[in-house]
Parts: C-alpha cells; sequence; structure tokens
C-alpha cells in the first residue's frame, strides 16, 4: 500500500454491524471516525433513492452515545433526523446506537431468527464533510446463527466463507447504495456476458425450481446488456440479486449493482411445471424491471438527482422517463428474451393500456406533475387517488410505447437506439427532457417537442390506438366490467360489498355512493311490481336480481347508518361481434376498456423483435 493510500485508508469512516437481538429485531452499529471535526455534524437520510418519499428512517435509531479519548461526549439533537457531538477536532470518535428492523419492504431493514437485511439509509449515519472518504464496513454474524451466510454488491476487503467480515465502498453514496441479505438463504451464480452474476432467494419453499430461475434471469440479462451495449460488457464487475419469497408481498428496489425484490412463495417457478404461472411471469417482469434501471436511473440519471440530498425530497419532473420506460421494456424484453411469446406479451400491453384508460385522473394530472407530486401523492394514495392522479409508471410507458411506434412508422430505428444515445450523450450522468429532444432530433431531423409536450406536459388521451394499428394491431373498444361502468373499485366478501373508491363522472358517484361504504344489497324500481330487496355479495350478481329494472335502490352502510340510495344502471351490454368480424376503431374513452388483437404478425414481429 502506497503512503497516500494508507493516509487515506487511515482516514476511514468505519462502520461495524451487528444483529445482537434477532428476537427484539436489533442491530448494534458502532462508528469510528477517526478525524472528526470539532461539533461533528451526523444525521440519518429522510429517504432512500429509488423510492420518492419521505420515510423518516430515524424513528427506528435508539440508544445513541458517543465517547472520545474514553470520555463520554454530549450529543445535542438538532431536528429530527440530524445530530452534534460536543467532540475535539482531530482525535478518534467513537458513536454506537442501535436500529430497530422490523420492516419486512426492500427499503429499509429486517432482523429476525430467520433472515436479517438492511439498507444503509436506515441504519448508517452519515459523518458530515466526510462523504467522500473511503467508508470501511465491518458485518459480524449472529452469535446465534453461525450458518448464515452474507450477500452483497460491496467490493469484498477480508471475509470469511461465509460472507461475513470487512467491506469497502469509495463513498458513503456507494455505502449505503449496496443493500445486504444475510440468512440461509438459496444461492446460485451465472455469467451474463463475461460478468459474474449471483442470486439469493431467502424464504423458498421446498418446491422452488432454481434452476429456471437462473437459465431465465441470465436470459434477461443477457437481452438488456445487449440492448444498452451493442458490443462490450456492463458497467460493473459483478451484480447480486436479493430475493426475499414472502406468503403475500411484491415490491423491487433498483442499486447499482444489486437489486433487491419481494415476491410470493407463490410466484416462485416450481419444479415439474412446465408451463410458467402468470405470478412468476409477473416475477419475471419484476427482475427485468430492476436490471434496466441499473442503467436508466442509476447511470443514466435525471438531473436533479445528479448529487442525492438525503434530507430531504429531491424532486424531478422525469419519472415518467426513468420509471415509465423502464416499464416499457420490462415486459418487452421478456419477449425479446423468449421468455413470453406474442399473445403473452400483447396481453400485459392490454392490461396497462386499460389501467391507463380507467384512470380519470389522466385528464386531471400530466405525467411531468405525477413525477414532481411522487413525494405526496404517488406513494400516499387513498381513495381520491385514481381521480385526481395518473401513474408514472403506466402511462409513461405508454409514451415509451407511443415513441417507439412513431420512430418506426417514420422509417427509424426505434426507441433501442434513442436509449443508447442518451446513455452515450449523458456520459451515463444527468440527464435533462431537452437531451431527449435533442437526441431525438440528431437522430430523426425533425423535432419532437409538440410530441413529448402533448404526452407528457398535456393531460389528453395518447394515440396508442392508431400507432398500434399501424404496427399490425388491432386496438377494438370493449365491454367493461359492472364495476367499471358503475365508476367503482371494490373488495367483495361474505359480508358484503365494500367500496373502495368512488370514480370520478360514474354513475355510482352519481348515486351518492363513497369509499368506505359497505353495499348490502338492492331494490330493484320497476313499474308495475312490487319491490322487493336483495341481499348481493359481489357485483355480478347485480343483473341477476336487477332483472329489467334500469334503477334500483342500492342498500348502503355508512358509519353504522343504512342508506337507500338511487342508483342508474349502466345499459345491457351489446352482442359480442362473431368471430373474426372487426369492428370499426372507436375513441377508447367512450367503454374506458380495449382489447388487442394481433391483425399482421410480420410488423408485429419487428417491432417486438427490435427489428
Amino acid at each position: 500500500m502506497t503512503q497516500s493510500a494508507s493516509a487515506v485508508a487511515a482516514n476511514a469512516i468505519q462502520y461495524t454491524i451487528t444483529p445482537i437481538d434477532l428476537h427484539a429485531h436489533l442491530y448494534q452499529v458502532v462508528l469510528n471516525i477517526p478525524q472528526p471535526k470539532a461539533m461533528q455534524s451526523l444525521s440519518l437520510p429522510v429517504w432512500i433513492p429509488g423510492s420518492y418519499l419521505v420515510r423518516e428512517f430515524s424513528k427506528s435509531l435508539q440508544g445513541l452515545g458517543a465517547s472520545q479519548s474514553g470520555q463520554l461526549v454530549d450529543i445535542q439533537q438538532q431536528n429530527k433526523n440530524t445530530w452534534v457531538v460536543d467532540c475535539s477536532a482531530g482525535e478518534p470518535l467513537t458513536l454506537s446506537y442501535q436500529i430497530c428492523a422490523h420492516d419486512s419492504s426492500v427499503r429499509t431493514a429486517w432482523l429476525d431468527s430467520q433472515r436479517g437485511f438492511f439498507n444503509g439509509t436506515s441504519v448508517f449515519l452519515r459523518v458530515h464533510g466526510s462523504e467522500a472518504l473511503l467508508q470501511v464496513l465491518h458485518v459480524e454474524p449472529p452469535a446465534q446463527q453461525p450458518h448464515w451466510q452474507l450477500a452483497t454488491g460491496l467490493t469484498a476487503a477480508q471475509t470469511n466463507p461465509q460472507g461475513f467480515g470487512r467491506y469497502h465502498a469509495s463513498s458513503y453514496d456507494e455505502l449505503v447504495d449496496c443493500p445486504v441479505e444475510m440468512g440461509p438463504f438459496w444461492s446460485a451464480e451465472f455469467m451474463a456476458h463475461g460478468v459474474p452474476h449471483r442470486f439469493v432467494v431467502a424464504g423458498a419453499p421446498p418446491s422452488f425450481d432454481g434452476a429456471r430461475l437462473i437459465a431465465d434471469t441470465q436470459k434477461i440479462c443477457e437481452t438488456e446488456i445487449r440492448l444498452w451495449h451493442t458490443r462490450g460488457k456492463p458497467p460493473f464487475e459483478r451484480y447480486v440479486f436479493m430475493l426475499n419469497a414472502m406468503d403475500d408481498n411484491y415490491g423491487g428496489l433498483e442499486h447499482k449493482n444489486s437489486t433487491a425484490l419481494i415476491c410470493s412463495r407463490r410466484d416462485l417457478p416450481r419444479k415439474g411445471d412446465a408451463k410458467a404461472s402468470s405470478g412468476y411471469i409477473t416475477l419475471l417482469g419484476l427482475i427485468s424491471h430492476e436490471y434496466f434501471h441499473t442503467w436508466n436511473v442509476k447511470r443514466l440519471r435525471p438531473m436533479e438527482l445528479a448529487s442525492y440530498d438525503y434530507e430531504k425530497e429531491n424532486y424531478t419532473e422525469l419519472l415518467w422517463f426513468f420509471e415509465g420506460f423502464t416499464s416499457y421494456y420490462d415486459d418487452l424484453v421478456l419477449r425479446r428474451a423468449g421468455l413470453l411469446d406474442n399473445s403473452q406479451y400483447l396481453k400485459l400491453l392490454n392490461k396497462t393500456i386499460n389501467q391507463v384508460l380507467q384512470t380519470p385522473g389522466r385528464h386531471v394530472q400530466s405525467l411531468a406533475e405525477s413525477s414532481f407530486d411522487a413525494w405526496v401523492k404517488y406513494y400516499r394514495q387513498d381513495e381520491n387517488t385514481p381521480n385526481a392522479t395518473v401513474s408514472y409508471y403506466t402511462k409513461g410507458s405508454l409514451v415509451a410505447l407511443c415513441l417507439d411506434l412513431s420512430l418506426r412508422r417514420e422509417g427509424h430505428a426505434g426507441l433501442d437506439q434513442v436509449m443508447r444515445a442518451l446513455y452515450r450523450r449523458c456520459k451515463a450522468g444527468p440527464m435533462r427532457e431537452q437531451d431527449l429532444l435533442d437526441v431525438l432530433d440528431e437522430l430523426t431531423d425533425r423535432s419532437w417537442a409538440a410530441d413529448i409536450r402533448a404526452w407528457v406536459h398535456g393531460k389528453l388521451d395518447l394515440p396508442v390506438a392508431a400507432l398500434l394499428q399501424a404496427h399490425g394491431v388491432d386496438c377494438q373498444p370493449d365491454t367493461p366490467q359492472i364495476a367499471q361502468q358503475l365508476g367503482l373499485r371494490v373488495a367483495e366478501g361474505a359480508t358484503g360489498i365494500a367500496i373502495k373508491v368512488v370514480l370520478r363522472g360514474g354513475t355510482a358517484e352519481a348515486a351518492g355512493m363513497m369509499a368506505g361504504d359497505e353495499w348490502l344489497g338492492i331494490e330493484p324500481l320497476q313499474a308495475n311490481t312490487d319491490s322487493i330487496g336483495w341481499r348481493i355479495h359481489k357485483l355480478d350478481d347485480l343483473p341477476l336480481y336487477a332483472g329489467d329494472a334500469q334503477q334500483v335502490l342500492a342498500l348502503v352502510a355508512r358509519d353504522k347508518r343504512l342508506l337507500r340510495l338511487p342508483l342508474q344502471l349502466p345499459p345491457r351490454a351489446a352482442a359480442t361481434p362473431a368471430k373474426g368480424r372487426k369492428k370499426a376503431p372507436k375513441a377508447a374513452s367512450k367503454t374506458d376498456t380495449v382489447t388487442l388483437a394481433v391483425a399482421d404478425v410480420n410488423r408485429v414481429n419487428l417491432w417486438l423483435d427490435g427489428r
């Protein structure tokens, strides 16, 4: 080690984390600062990059204490997540504290007798002024579980065969961007374009088919690497997938050379099953999505997130690009990797289109506004969310679809070329919306400003149907389900129908229904007949008991009161056209539901193959 390197190591910020009480879910963290400032400031982040919500991680921190030269020193709390230590400059300072880890999501920290997991943003205090120094992490195994293993994307410096020991990070940003998984997990490795990848799975049942998961994930990784790099290797030396299989959960969070995932155990591939279940396809889409983020948001990233401010919200209007375009590619990559056929892919695309069409908020909020408001709206959804907002994931993916198909219709190479050009232009770094416009202009010799302004900053429906039709897919209006016809989102159970959302402009809203009501039954209103009430437990029973009545009294319970609300029923569905007969395209907004049908297989394949 050179003298300068030795000096850097001597100044390194050192963390030691130990699972000290599995049943109390407690990690012990010891932080050593070799050369602190006088009155050293420290703070714990309030959010984690990739999940745009202030989560107040400091609520789980307890027992903070500090010492210098063997003597206790005072700590003054400045605000909810910042502390100042009354210490001398230049003398080693040691802090210790505990983290209660009882959040099983991918965003924070977890610890029990079966598994340990943490993100650095929720456990490691940031030493103000020392963020660019080498950060050294010692991870100790739990004394009660000597057989546990460890997996992380951090660079190992000195570790035992199970993976516990010392790791290095070049900065605080890198330290907290590498989550750590611990436990008796299943593990396997594979190569993708010459780069080692590791996949660990916690909580897998005996039926789990690990060989299939590895083979399919390898196809995904190789397909995405080829998409971003026509030649050469990806911009990381290794990659780690960390999947926690639970009874019923779902989610993922991207990192620079790893990802943390959650799925239902039922969605894992099973030995002996030749056909992929819908749950497993969803899991593969999640894997594809988070791996795609390795390029699109972790390297090519919004200008506003060029450097993270861990103390507050980091606003950007570009989540429609970074999340939406990633959502477009996640399933498309599965199709290109041979994990979906055309029919399966179009079924997933069909679902996305209908999700957007069935959201009245698409006419209230633009995609740019949706991105900016993620901190207060997307992650804090309530009964009014569908009426007032639009998802930058779903509608953003349709903007990517429209851009891809528009480029192809005009004789250009498509969206892949745009993504690669953006990656090169921004040198895998900060991006502005203007960069996208400039790249499109360079590649096509025309301005796309009006298109992006209408699709991203406007609130009108996207030209999805016309563009799909130009590429061999008919977008046919379809009859929506009863809930959508009434303008409701519900949960059906043995006791009745729980109303979760009342959509703007629907007949349910006109009747006076509201979120939180329990719909118990109906009384048909029909001339020359006696009114008879009927108990209903699911919306599909409505036509059965309403008969020919065009209006019913809906019996609902609200705050222990029984209300009788006059509800206008939707007209009976028109007959479905005979098989093979094409219907003339209509405005999707008339039904809020469409069905995709292949009209020209060759044109569809050209698009889906990326040719």
